[in-house]
């Protein structure tokens, strides 16, 4: 499973939705562990994103449905792939095989 982290924004139609319908969140975030997509963490955001979500998916091609299905709700979504320090030192660690 990757780790990938969801900044969004909301449009004006998600603006006025979540005003009307607050509780819409928590149904979101329903619809988004229906999809097999594991909620880690969340933050509302004051700045330039109205939210950040990290999440757990089981490939890129799963974070893209997810980037899909949020925009069709009214976010607009910025999708980074996230990779473990531990990884990262492992995978510079490794030796370049000389060919």
């Amino acid at each position: 499973m990757a780790i990938y982290l969801v900044l969004s924004t909301l449009t004006g139609e998600g603006r006025k939705s979540l005003e009307e319908y607050p509780e819409r969140l928590k149904e979101l975030n329903k619809e988004v562990e229906y999809m097999g997509i594991k909620i880690l963490a969340q933050y509302a955001l004051l700045g330039q994103y109205d939210f950040v979500n990290i999440v757990e998916a089981s490939s890129n091609e799963k974070a893209a449905e997810l980037a899909i299905h949020l925009s069709a709700g009214g976010l607009q979504s910025l999708t980074l792939a996230a990779i473990p320090l531990e990884k990262l030192i492992e995978q510079l660690k490794k030796k370049p095989q000389v060919f």
